[in-house]
C-alpha cells in the first residue's frame, strides 16, 4: 500500500465514505418514490410468461384413458 503523503488518512476516509454514500443515497431516493419504482416495472417487462398451454390431464382421467385401453385388447 502506498504511503499516505498529503491528504492523510483523513482524505482516505472521505473518499471511502463518499465511496459508500454515493450509491446508498441514489439507491434510497430512487428505491422510497413509488411512482419511480411504478414506472421501471411498466418501462422493464422483466418476466415475459408465454401464453397458458393446456392443462395436462388429471390422474383421474389418465386412469380412465389407461382403462379404456385394457378394455380394448
Amino acid at each position: 500500500m502506498a504511503p499516505l503523503g498529503r491528504g492523510g488518512a483523513a482524505l482516505e476516509a472521505f473518499k471511502f465514505a463518499v465511496y459508500l454514500a454515493v450509491p446508498v443515497g441514489l439507491t434510497v431516493a430512487v428505491a422510497f418514490d413509488r411512482n419511480v419504482i411504478e414506472k421501471v416495472i411498466q418501462n422493464r417487462m422483466y418476466v415475459v410468461y408465454p401464453p397458458e398451454g393446456p392443462k395436462p390431464p388429471t390422474n383421474e382421467e389418465l386412469w380412465a384413458a389407461i382403462e379404456k385401453k385394457r378394455a380394448q385388447k
